[in-house]
């Protein structure tokens, strides 16, 4: 089978499967909503802060408050995307029709990332908008510097998410065990490196907290970390090559189940 048609059947694959529908959708409207309720909020509390909060206030990085909770969606859709051939047995079927492995994934992640880019982009800029809207005078406007980069970052990290989870289904193969490492790891561990003195910069350099900072324009007056937004984009690509290089490597040695 040429390349070309291997691309339109994961196409077709990816848009008949209901469940990666909902969770693109899903992604979108939680995005939104919470990034919007976060400006509104903050907005209210602005004048409750400290000096040094106010001087560090990030009115961009405030309305992508809910892409924290709309990874989740976009990790789900990630791994559904490899692994539901798996846990339906057509993967047998698949292979069978595309004997080239490379082929074969590469197709299927080349599909379900530039799906994961279009639904990312939009929902950033769309979070963004809505979330200044939602700010009223403490607004940042998208001409302002820094603020278009963090923008397009927003829906870049969004992608590489989708993309770092297909990486991880691939090598696992099982939704259920991939969903349980995944979820974990972005929602607990993640987290208590990240904000345990002892752990901190061990923390800074996993997939979420470096490919995050893309999204800041503002940055606090005590921090200290190594790298700029593009340079913590760059971490979380490199964690995203060795997740899907992982899945390559086993999925060439071995068999289909």
């Amino acid at each position: 089978m040429a390349t070309g048609q291997v691309v339109r059947s994961e196409w077709t694959k990816i848009r008949s499967v209901a469940s990666t529908v909902w969770t693109l959708s899903t992604a979108v409207v939680v995005t939104i909503a919470l990034g919007m309720l976060i400006s509104a909020l903050s907005k209210n509390e602005f004048d409750n802060l400290g000096e040094r909060e106010q001087l560090s206030f990030d009115p961009t990085f405030i309305s992508f408050a809910g892409t924290s909770l709309g990874q989740l969606a976009m990790i789900v859709f990630g791994v559904l995307v490899v692994s539901n051939e798996y846990s339906t047995g057509m993967i047998r079927a698949s292979l069978a029709a595309v004997p080239k492995r490379g082929v074969f994934l590469f197709s299927k992640l080349a599909v379900a990332t530039a799906l994961a880019f279009v639904v990312g982009m939009a929902t950033s800029f769309a979070t963004f908008f809505l979330g200044q809207l939602m700010l009223g005078d403490l607004r940042a406007s998208i001409g302002d510097d820094g603020v278009l980069r963090a923008v397009v970052g927003g829906g870049l990290y969004m992608t590489l998410i989708a993309l770092f989870s297909m990486g991880v289904a691939a090598m696992l193969r099982s939704p259920m065990l991939s969903l349980g490492i995944l979820m974990p790891f972005f929602f607990l561990i993640s987290n208590i490196l990240g904000n345990v003195s002892a752990t901190e910069k061990v923390g800074r350099f996993l997939p979420d907290q470096a490919g995050s900072r893309i999204m800041r324009v503002v940055t606090p007056v005590d921090d200290d970390t190594p790298y700029g937004p593009w340079g913590g984009l760059g971490i979380m690509a490199l964690w995203v090559i060795a997740a899907v290089a992982g899945g390559y490597v086993l999925l060439k040695r071995r068999d289909a189940q």
